[in-house]
């Protein structure tokens, strides 16, 4: 990993007492830092630095605004926010440092911005044991601790790839060498009956506005997910789901 990887890189900022305390009561997560806001005080800030003190967790004040802002949600923060260490994040740029190492498989993000969505995309991918998901920090719902509840506590194991944008990870991932797959209702080719060659990016674009033109100027190929009884699609986490148990199933032959 680069010496210089950014702390973005490397941890989930989740904010909010309860999910504070759960994060520090959890051994298997090692939590870096708690930043509490001055003047923040109660039954749960009492807990917090207790259980931060037991797992000599650093725990230090700052202004309400500076949490604020490390939360990046000024509404929902209460005042707590805390690092936790995502052992399998990592920038994309390394991830295909190595060829002999890289992954192959992946789901590349692009504009989803529903935290409920990329909750369950990577606790999807997690089961089944897709390579990478490329979570842009621009442009896609923050792992933050909606995220985190939608993947039931996933979120901070699943083997998260980070990018600035869509579009330069599109780039990277297609200079690097890789095909990039859309699902497309409209799409003619069949995902059961598509080859995709030993690595393949599957991109998964926003319900509303779909790809983003960085992204769609270089997609391969577009594939479908067959539908039958009048269905005409479905959501963009249920379709995610249907592309990684395929993969999974095909690297079981």
């Amino acid at each position: 990993m680069s010496s210089d990887v950014s702390p973005r890189d490397r941890f989930v900022t989740i904010y909010g007492r309860k999910p504070v305390l759960e994060a520090l009561a959890d051994y298997d997560l090692r939590v870096d830092k708690v930043v509490i806001a001055e003047g923040s005080s109660g039954p749960a800030v009492n807990d917090i630095e207790e259980l931060a003190a037991d797992r000599a967790v650093r725990v230090q004040r700052a202004s309400a605004h500076r949490v604020k802002v490390l939360a990046g949600n000024g509404r929902h923060d209460q005042g707590v926010v805390a690092d936790v260490l995502a052992p399998r994040m990592r920038p994309l740029v390394d991830a295909l440092a190595d060829p002999a190492t890289a992954p192959r498989n992946l789901l590349l993000l692009d504009g989803l911005t529903t935290p409920a969505n990329v909750g369950m995309i990577l606790r999807t991918a997690t089961a089944a044991g897709i390579d990478g998901v490329v979570v842009p920090h621009r442009g896609v719902a923050g792992i933050d601790p909606l995220v985190v509840k939608a993947s039931a506590g996933i979120a901070f194991h699943a083997p998260v790839l980070r990018a600035g944008t869509a579009g330069e990870a599109a780039e990277r991932l297609t200079d690097a060498g890789y095909p990039l797959f859309a699902l497309d209702a409209s799409a003619t080719d069949n995902l059961f009956e598509s080859e995709f060659g030993t690595r393949a990016v599957f991109v998964l674009g926003s319900e509303t506005a779909g790809l983003s033109e960085e992204v769609r100027e270089r997609i391969a190929d577009r594939i479908k997910i067959p539908m039958h009884g009048g269905v005409e699609s479905l959501n963009v986490a249920s379709a995610a789901a249907v592309v990684c148990f395929e993969v999974a199933c095909r690297r079981g032959r």
